[in-house]
């Protein structure tokens, strides 16, 4: 390859004294991040380029945050982003783009398997093809490659792919070497829903779809054998995630659609208010996790039964009031958080969740447009979670339990608009809550259906999803604490189709009600079967268990594991959820009144 090692000019000659961002995405590299950083800087300041280095520390377990931040100190050009855990590429990616400042941007993988040496060579590239975007590509005539032959089988399959079914004119798109104009990276990962595998193919078909032009440079790449076999849950995540991005491009036209809010003339205070019973270790974990917010205008209202004298707001680095309620149920509670509130928008969040680093800061900009009056994201399972709290967690993911609303259980989908989002992750204008007068306190669960009915249906405001917008949920335990908890969501849900139709009168909610009734009238018809026949089930007895069959093959495939326990609790929990909401939904379906409705102050029971 032709030695570009001179050729430095054409990289000032570009800056034109502007600053390059090498943003460096790092995952346990402890042990060589800190000689990786001095590397990259020796190499820009020797060349007499204006340059901010931009390590993003996504979460490391191997203590290189802390090399990161200790290598940060006595480096005036290093801008550390250390993220509390492991969100992925693209996440690490868009949080360093975030603290970024340059003109242009260099994505570069932390490990420096790939040598900044050929940079010139991106710029030569980006003023020769007058693009907006220049990649690393292995396949580049002028690359340098040692690469192992299974990666390079892995690379020629996956580029076939892309090829077929993005139609992106490029060669490669996982080389962790690519060059950016600044606004046109900003514009695609305001449009970003990967965090992790196929981010590459999801920023680059977003940024060729709105019209940015893209070339190749080679590059030099030192892989060896290092890597090993890839494993196969990374090839099934990086399937999922790219034929997720096709749907979105090719089917849905996602990107070209997605709405992009105006900016906000200034940071509106938010008030975070938490109803909870008391002080818990659950609590104590949100109030940390509000600790590490991004945005920082914000003010928190803890509402508790009672006083609670070891939560003192001076130990904590935001406003933050206590203000016991008496034993009351959520709703009160959160009205009582919405009179108190200084905030021009109002964030609920439950205790027994707690917030991602950057979820106000993801949420808030949004309510740049009016016609926005609340917003809302997933409540996804922590990774703490013990065994059967996961497994519960699984269970809502699953597609059969959850159908078109599994968005709430998960990241990565689709900003969308909704009309009905439960009050453990949503944000409210203020003004708003106030005209209609809060949550309604005649009822629990389903205050939050009702709420978002009047915002919606009364206000004429929009409620948005977006995955972004995260908070970690902890699961009710396998089995009767998450069926306790989701038998009270169907009753509640039986009993508004009649009450409340607007929301709730829809086919997906009858559909357990209706699995139930199948089985008893299989079991029934079986029952008559082996009476009148003597033992046997009969031609009909066996055609009328085929759509049970069914059911029992695509549960079983849909909560697969290769750990047996897990699996089949699971798919027991999938199960007994489907009937136990199947018999809830329909006692509220014939009730004359919901609970709540009648019943005196209390409280609710935590499942």
């Amino acid at each position: 390859m032709k030695d570009l090692a001179a050729d430095w000019q054409i990289v000032r000659e570009a800056l034109g004294g502007e600053t390059l961002s090498v943003i460096m995405p790092v995952y346990n590299l402890a042990s060589i991040i800190a000689a990786n950083l001095q590397l990259v800087a020796d190499q820009l300041e020797a060349a007499g380029v204006v340059y901010e280095l931009v390590p993003v520390d996504d979460g490391s377990t191997d203590g290189g945050a802390e090399v990161i931040r200790d290598f940060a100190v006595s480096h005036r050009a290093i801008v550390p982003v250390l993220l509390p855990q492991n969100g992925g590429k693209g996440n690490a990616i868009k949080e360093g783009f975030a603290a970024s400042h340059g003109a242009y941007v260099l994505i570069l993988d932390g490990d420096l398997d790939i040598s900044l040496s050929t940079l010139p060579a991106f710029f030569a590239a980006m003023r020769r093809e007058r693009c907006d975007i220049v990649i690393g590509s292995k396949r580049h005539p002028d690359s340098n490659v040692q690469y192992p032959w299974h990666r390079r089988l892995a690379s020629w399959g996956y580029f076939t792919l892309v090829r077929l079914f993005i139609g992106l004119p490029i060669t490669d798109t996982q080389t962790g070497m690519k060059l950016f104009r600044r606004p046109v990276l900003g514009e695609a990962l305001a449009r970003m829903l990967v965090k992790t595998y196929a981010f590459d193919l999801e920023l680059l078909s977003i940024a060729y779809g709105r019209g940015a032009k893209v070339a190749e440079a080679p590059v030099e790449i030192r892989f060896g054998m290092k890597f090993g076999a890839l494993k196969a849950r990374t090839v099934r995540d990086m399937m999922h995630d790219t034929l997720a991005v096709v749907y979105r491009l090719r089917f849905l036209n996602y990107y070209a659609k997605v709405e992009i809010p105006p900016p906000l003339e200034k940071d509106p205070l938010v008030s975070v208010v938490i109803a909870c019973p008391g002080n818990s270790w659950m609590l104590q974990e949100c109030l940390a996790a509000l600790a590490k917010q991004s945005y920082r205008a914000f003010e928190v209202i803890v509402l508790p039964d009672a006083s609670l004298d070891d939560l003192k707001p001076a130990d904590f680095n935001f406003p933050l009031m206590v203000l016991p309620t008496g034993k009351v149920r959520p709703a009160e509670k959160r009205n009582l958080g919405i009179d108190r509130a200084k905030g021009e928008i109002v964030a609920f969040i439950d205790d027994d969740a707690y917030p991602e680093e950057h979820w106000l800061a993801h949420a808030v900009k949004y309510f740049g447009e009016p016609s926005i009056g609340g917003v809302g994201g997933p409540g996804v399972t922590p990774p703490g979670d013990g065994f059967l709290a996961s497994s519960g967690g699984r269970v809502y993911e699953n597609y059969f339990v959850s159908g078109n609303y599994r968005y709430r259980y998960l990241g990565g989908r689709v900003r969308l608009d909704v009309d009905d989002y439960p009050s453990c992750n949503l944000l409210v204008r203020t003004d708003i809550l106030r005209k209609i007068g809060g949550y309604r306190t005649d009822f629990w669960p389903g205050e939050d259906t009702l709420l978002c009915e009047s915002i919606v249906l009364e206000q004429h405001k929009r409620i948005v999803y977006d995955p972004w917008v995260l908070v970690f949920h902890h699961r009710r335990p396998l089995f009767l604490p998450h069926l306790r908890q989701l038998g009270r969501y169907g009753f509640h849900r039986g009993y508004f189709v009649k009450r409340f139709p607007a929301t709730s009168c829809r086919l997906s909610y009858f559909v357990p009600t209706l699995f139930v009734l199948y089985l008893v009238a299989l079991a029934a018809l079986w029952g008559i079967r082996a009476y009148i026949g003597g033992g046997r089930l009969g031609t009909w007895g066996m055609f009328a268990a085929w759509p049970f069959i069914v059911y029992v093959l695509l549960t079983g495939l849909t909560t697969f594991s290769f750990n047996p326990v897990r699996w089949l609790l699971v798919w027991l929990g999938v199960f007994t959820s489907h009937v136990t909401y199947g018999v809830k939904f329909l006692m509220g379906l014939c009730a004359a009144k919901a609970p709540c409705e009648f019943i005196g102050k209390d409280h609710a029971p935590r499942g």
